[in-house]
C-alpha cells in the first residue's frame, strides 16, 4: 500500500514512517504543513492518506481541510485522520461527505500498532475506522434520530461505526451473531434506511447519527 503522511511532529512523523515501512507499506511522501498536503496527495495519488487534523501554519484544521479538498479531487481516496483530542465537529465534517474509506483515530491509538494497522487496512479497503472514544462522544451528543434506538441498539451502532463486522460485534457484546443481525435490522428500520445492500445501509446508519 502506498501512503502519504501529513504530521508536523517530527518524532511521530518518523515513527509513522518506520511503522508503515516495517509493515510492508510504501511511504510515497511526507508533509509537515497544511499547504503541502494537497499537492502531495494529487501528485502521488496514494492508496491511503494518514493526516493530522492540526498542522502549521495555523494549527487549527489544516489537515482536515486538506483531506476534504483531496476527497473532492480524488473521491475514492481513503483518509485516516489523527487527532490529539476528540474534536467532534471535525469528525462529523469529514464523515459528512460519505463514510466509505474514512477513519478518525486519536493519536494514542497509533501506539497500539496492530490496532492502527488494522484500522488503516480497513479504511484503505473502503471501510470505516472510528476511535471508540470518538464514537462514544458523537453518540452521546446526538438525540435525533437516535432517540428511538434502545441502549443495546446504540451499542451495536457504535461498534458498527468503528468498522466492526457482525462476528466481532457479537464477540464484543457477548451475544450471538443472530442477535446482532436482529439489532442491526431494527436500527435500519428505526432510522428509515432504504432496503439497499446491507453494506451501503451500514454506512448510512453511521452517517445518520454523525449528521443528525
Amino acid at each position: 500500500m502506498r501512503v502519504v503522511i501529513a504530521e508536523d511532529n517530527a518524532l511521530l512523523r518518523e515513527g509513522l514512517v518506520l511503522l508503515l515501512t516495517s509493515g510492508g507499506h510504501e511511504v510515497a511522501a511526507v508533509a509537515s504543513s497544511g499547504p503541502d498536503v494537497l499537492p502531495a496527495l494529487l501528485e502521488h495519488r496514494p492508496d491511503a492518506a494518514v493526516l493530522d487534523v492540526r498542522l502549521p501554519p495555523g494549527f487549527r484544521d489544516e489537515g482536515l481541510r486538506a483531506a476534504i479538498a483531496a476527497r473532492r479531487e480524488l473521491p475514492d481516496l481513503p483518509v485516516l485522520v489523527l487527532s490529539q483530542y476528540v474534536e467532534e465537529t471535525y469528525a462529523a465534517e469529514l464523515l459528512a461527505g460519505g463514510a466509505a474509506g474514512v477513519g478518525y483515530l486519536l493519536k494514542d491509538r497509533v501506539g497500539r500498532v496492530e490496532e492502527f494497522l488494522e484500522a488503516l487496512d480497513r479504511v484503505a479497503a473502503g471501510g470505516t475506522a472510528l476511535d471508540p472514544e470518538v464514537v462514544s462522544q458523537l453518540i452521546a451528543s446526538r438525540d435525533d434520530p437516535l432517540s428511538a434506538l434502545t441502549p443495546r441498539e446504540r451499542e451495536v451502532l457504535g461498534l458498527m461505526a468503528q468498522g466492526l463486522d457482525n462476528a466481532t460485534i457479537a464477540t464484543t457484546l457477548f451475544i450471538t451473531e443472530r442477535s446482532v443481525s436482529k439489532h442491526i435490522g431494527a436500527i435500519f428500520t428505526k432510522l428509515g434506511l432504504p432496503h439497499t445492500d446491507s453494506g451501503h445501509r451500514r454506512v448510512l446508519a453511521v452517517l445518520a447519527y454523525l449528521n443528525s
